[in-house]
Formats: structure tokens, C-alpha cells, sequence
């Protein structure tokens, strides 16, 4: 299933979208949520694992990495793979302290085990809560 993640914070304007693909259809939104993450660890861990052999950049790649405000080889120096058990344990216990709010077809789900229903149209939204911190005067 090919799904879009609107991943936004508030107080930006700035929505991220991602494309993601998902083996089965997800029933609940824990499911959906160990989902999301599996194929994310998946993706981080590969990019680890992966060799850069190109060692130099052309000027055309210099010009695009420019605009974007820093210029590197893409060479990752930390290579500790990240362990999907624990990052699947986190983003459930992100979701219970309310760090993140999920949106789907602009319904929020408040429960893990709400029962979902997603197509390849549906619009799913991650929004990252900001918290206040500090004195009121």
C-alpha cells in the first residue's frame, strides 16, 4: 500500500511530505505506528550500511549543496545501527505522553487501539507538539 505522511510542528508552516509503502494494511493505529517505524529503522540501518565510494563531488553537486547551506561527501562517521524493539517502544511511549498527535482524514485518533481504516488515499498526519517552557511573569 502507497501511503503520503504529512509530518508538521506547531507553529511551522512547513509540512514535510513522505512517501511510504506498507507490506499489509494496517487495522489498529499501534499497528500503524510500528509500522512506520519498522520501515524507517529499516531505512536508517541500510543507509549505515551502505558504502560511499565516490570520493570527491562534482561542481554541479557543490552548487546544489550550497543552496541548502552545507557542502559534505555524504559520508556517515557514526555507524551504530539502531535497534527497532526500543524505537518501537519509544514512538508508543511518545504517543501516550502526547509528543505527537496523529490525524486521519482530519479525525484525530487519540487511542493505540482505535480501529482504522486506510486507503492509498487517505491522508495521514504526524503533528509534533511544541511545548511552553519557562515563567509566566
Amino acid at each position: 500500500m502507497q501511503l503520503t505522511l504529512q509530518l508538521k510542528r506547531i507553529g511551522k508552516k512547513k509540512v514535510k511530505l513522505v512517501p511510504f509503502t506498507l507490506d499489509k494494511t494496517p487495522k489498529t493505529l499501534k499497528q500503524l505506528l510500528i509500522a512506520c517505524v519498522t520501515n524507517q529503522v529499516e531505512a536508517f540501518n541500510n543507509k549505515r550500511l551502505e558504502v560511499n565510494v565516490v570520493g570527491f563531488l562534482s561542481p554541479s553537486e557543490i552548487q546544489h549543496q550550497a543552496t541548502t547551506g552545507k557542502v559534505d561527501f555524504g559520508e556517515i562517521t557514526n555507524k551504530t545501527l539502531a535497534n527497532l524493539q526500543q524505537s518501537i517502544d519509544n514512538v508508543l511511549l511518545a504517543f501516550q505522553d502526547g509528543l505527537f498527535v496523529v490525524f486521519i482524514d482530519n479525525s484525530p485518533i487519540t487511542d493505540l487501539k482505535t480501529a482504522i481504516t486506510i486507503t492509498s488515499d487517505s491522508q495521514i498526519a504526524f503533528i509534533r507538539m511544541t511545548f511552553l517552557v519557562g515563567t509566566y511573569w
